[in-house]
């Protein structure tokens, strides 16, 4: 199977748009981190959730700096050569963290529901799938 090599150019407006995207869940996630060190909840549930928000703001985080690398390589009058190598580390992380950041953060919102209702907890679970799966077929 031979892979498509993107040029420097797409790949900055990538880099571009996946910092964004990642600050975005991973102030949301750290917001949730937040909320839950100040609730007086300290059920188990609650604590997975806080481990899990946890999770998705440390990948989200991940994201975001191995973006910028990506961005600052592909920006004009970047002072060291370019190559698919010397790209691939930081992409794969920057691909990995945002991707596990995205399953850390269906996880929060699915046991969420849990914390109110058992139908509740059935109906995020539903929707966080239903996103999870969504996400697969349009990435």
């Amino acid at each position: 199977m031979h892979m498509i090599e993107l040029s420097l150019t797409y790949w900055h407006k990538l880099a571009e748009q996946s910092i964004l995207i990642c600050s975005l869940l991973a102030g949301f996630s750290i917001t949730v981190i937040a909320t839950m060190m100040t609730s007086e909840m300290n059920h188990r549930l609650s604590r997975h959730i806080l481990r899990a928000a946890t999770l998705a703001a440390g990948f989200f985080l991940v994201g975001v700096f191995g973006m910028t690398k990506i961005l600052l390589m592909t920006t004009e009058g970047y002072p060291f050569p370019v190559t698919e190598e010397t790209m691939a580390f930081p992409r794969i992380v920057s691909i990995a963290g945002m991707f596990s950041g995205l399953i850390s953060i269906m996880t929060v919102i699915s046991l969420a529901g849990w914390t109110k209702s058992r139908s509740l907890g059935r109906f995020c679970t539903a929707v966080s799938i239903v996103t999870l799966l969504m996400f697969l077929v349009l990435g």
